[in-house]
């Protein structure tokens, strides 16, 4: 039923979003976006090497 997208339905899809946002606010949300993408990549990371440091901390002070 739905085989791809075309370039219609990608033009339809953004002229959307400007009329929705305006096109002040695209830009913005991107950003926004973009940043979300790396904290989460981010936080996905830190959990393995920030108990690593709890572990060598909590050893420090016994």
């Amino acid at each position: 039923m739905f085989d791809s997208i075309g370039p219609t339905e990608i033009i339809l899809i953004v002229a959307a979003l400007l009329l929705l946002f305006g096109g002040k606010k695209i830009p913005e949300l991107a950003q926004g976006i973009g940043k979300g993408i790396r904290e989460f990549k981010k936080s996905v990371k830190e959990p393995e090497e920030g108990s690593e440091k709890k572990e060598e901390e909590e050893k420090k002070k016994d």
